[in-house]
């Protein structure tokens, strides 16, 4: 025959009589010290802890959702819940300032993935192909850039190790047909200033040009001269002595045409190592190009003789 012992507190017996366990609620258990409830487990199995009698529990375990929440550390909050194939982990204040989702319970079709939040709003996500997105917004449509883990379409940015049988680049965009489309665009506070052009089978890079842009446009001045000066040479690079090129140093035209120059000749980082110069050398053809027209008119005119 069964036996069952009927209390409504437990208390100790060395005549501490306010620490012990409540019963006299049905269907509700309490844990008190000093006159004070500290934890309660009541009919659905939940916990909650509490610092002070009808204060908002600090500590909260809801069996029916399967979720953790700590309701107040100094002025923030977290919360680790779960639902079916969906995890989440919530710290902020009453606006949810910040969530790590594993495929969160309002993205249920995307329950392998992972999402990062801020202000209530998707900041980040990988997939569970291993693209990784960062902006706002769900999926495809997130604003930001996307790094995808072999994707084969779509416009995406694709940062690939060397050696991995596909490209020797670093970065790899791609579009997802042959239509003239911008990968890169160059701005400063005066707008855009260049681009990156891919149409069916070549690559314009592109540097603003745009009449409207430009004042005090002559065409006539001297190039031929000027174009003596530049002595384009054949050598070879130190880091590659097996391969001889042809081109100009840069310092040479850094008085001829000091728009293709960058840098400053021996200038060296605080650390003493080298800052390197560079030359476009696209912006010699405006030289060149006159250079040919004068010497065009010059063999005219001497054949007109």
């Amino acid at each position: 025959m069964a036996s069952e012992i009927k209390v409504d507190t437990i208390v100790n017996a060395g005549g501490d009589n306010d620490s012990g366990i409540d019963l006299s609620t049905n269907d509700l258990v309490k844990v008190k010290t000093a006159n004070t409830e500290r934890m309660r487990v009541d009919s659905s199995g939940n916990i909650s802890f509490y610092e002070n009698t009808g204060t908002t529990p600090k500590f909260v375990f809801d069996a029916s959702t399967e979720s953790l929440s700590l309701t107040t550390v100094g002025t923030e909050a977290l919360d680790i819940s779960s639902t079916t194939g969906a995890a989440e982990i919530r710290m902020g204040n009453s606006n949810s300032t910040f969530d790590v989702r594993f495929g969160a319970a309002d993205k249920a079709s995307d329950h392998a993935d992972f999402f990062v939040e801020t202000g209530g709003s998707e900041r980040m996500r990988i997939e569970s192909d291993g693209d990784i997105r960062v902006g706002t917004g769900n999926g495809s449509n997130t604003v930001g850039p996307s790094i995808f883990g072999g994707a084969s379409d779509g416009n995406f940015l694709d940062l690939r190790p060397e050696g991995d049988g596909s490209s020797a680049s670093k970065m790899f965009t791609r579009v997802n047909n042959t239509a003239s489309r911008t990968h890169v665009i160059f701005a400063n506070p005066n707008g855009n200033i260049g681009s990156i052009v891919t149409s069916s089978s070549s690559t314009a890079y592109n540097t603003s040009s745009d009449y409207r842009l430009k004042e005090n446009v002559v065409t006539d001045w001297d190039a031929t001269s000027r174009l003596k000066h530049i002595k384009p040479s054949r050598f070879n690079y130190k880091s590659d002595k097996d391969t001889t090129v042809e081109g100009v140093l840069a310092h040479v035209v850094s008085s001829i045409v000091p728009e293709a120059f960058t840098g400053e000749k021996y200038a060296v980082d605080a650390d003493g190592n080298p800052e390197y110069q560079g030359i476009d050398q696209s912006k010699l053809v405006p030289l060149l190009v006159k250079t040919i027209q004068e010497l065009e008119a010059r063999i005219a005119t001497l054949e007109s003789k």
